[in-house]
């Protein structure tokens, strides 16, 4: 079959030759009359494209070689182009709303009357009436009303209205709520122990810290301490913190003081009892303040007064300490 068609003098291959170079002319024809009859085809009012394409699908279904599928390739190319085009322009005339014209609409369904209102122009702008009738709103209300039917519903602000009032529900009383109760007592206690004890270690370090300073002024009275020389423990920043902690409480209580030398440095010696009476009396005058220190400060303080040793020794070794103080 395939060399018949090649061969020139064969018939049949001959008939097929004259269907596909009249297909290729019905194809040429096509593609002009479109391109000829645009405005037509992107009209909204015809159907020229679909029957263009429909046209295109009847030809297509003798397209047996790539002479004429390019062809056909070429108008769907063609036609694509045009239905884009007339897609968009129908979608900006469907989305188009010009409030002008609309305002314009409405103003003549509503009854104006233009003559009235030129003549009164030179009225009062508060006149009744104006350029509208009187009724225009309710005309305009009661068209709109037609497109809204629907009733709004009703609820209560704080529910339905009842005579009786409700029914106290009766609560049903555990067993094991005493073993509850038992043992929520227990936890507070066990807590207070706790931090009675730590009150209690708290009150003795005090206490000691104070006899040291007592201690150091009674051999030399005349020698002030450094608050600093005093607080910091150059092995320990834990304890430092800890010894300004409990001097706190020394001086909250007035049984030391805190002044400042002629180098506006911190100085620290115990108070007399007759000066702790006046501050009894005078509470007033007392001042608080915050202190803060770092670790890279407690390091600078350390290296800048040259400390060693700690004037605080830790509790287990306070026994020592003490003999070395004195």
């Amino acid at each position: 079959m395939d060399e018949q068609l090649r061969r020139p003098g064969s018939a049949e291959g001959a008939g097929d030759e004259r269907n596909r170079r009249m297909i290729r002319n019905q194809y040429r024809e096509l593609i002009y009359s479109v391109q000829q009859n645009r405005e037509d085809m992107l009209s909204s009012k015809t159907n020229r494209l679909t029957e263009a394409l429909e046209e295109a699908n009847k030809l297509f279904s003798g397209v047996s070689r790539a002479r004429e599928a390019a062809l056909d390739a070429q108008f769907l190319v063609l036609a694509s182009n045009l239905g884009k085009e007339k897609a968009s322009e129908l979608h900006s005339e469907m989305t188009s709303f010009d409030s002008l014209v609309f305002a314009e609409d409405l103003l003549t369904f509503m009854g104006i009357n233009r003559t009235e209102g030129q003549e009164d122009d030179s009225d009062s702008e508060d006149a009744p009436g104006g350029f509208l009738p009187r009724n225009a709103w309710h005309k305009l209300g009661e068209e709109s009303e037609k497109y809204f039917r629907r009733a709004p519903s009703f609820h209560y602000m704080l529910g339905s209205f009842k005579s009786d009032p409700p029914v106290p529900r009766q609560r049903i009383e555990r067993q094991r709520k005493t073993a509850r109760v038992e043992e929520k007592r227990a936890m507070p206690a066990q807590l207070k122990k706790m931090e009675e004890s730590h009150q209690e270690a708290t009150e003795k370090e005090v206490e000691r810290i104070l006899g040291l300073l007592q201690t150091h002024f009674k051999n030399d009275p005349d020698t002030p301490i450094s608050f600093f020389d005093l607080v910091i423990d150059p092995n320990s920043f834990a304890r430092t913190v800890e010894n300004i902690f409990h001097v706190s409480f020394i001086i909250r209580d007035g049984f030391a003081r805190i002044k400042l030398d002629g180098d506006k440095l911190p100085m620290i010696e115990p108070t007399k009892d007759n000066e702790r009476k006046g501050n009894d009396h005078n509470s007033g005058a007392r001042n608080q303040v915050v202190l803060s220190l770092s670790h890279q400060e407690w390091k600078e303080i350390v290296e800048t007064y040259e400390i060693t040793e700690p004037m605080i020794s830790p509790p287990c070794q306070r026994d020592e300490d003490e003999m070395d103080i004195a």
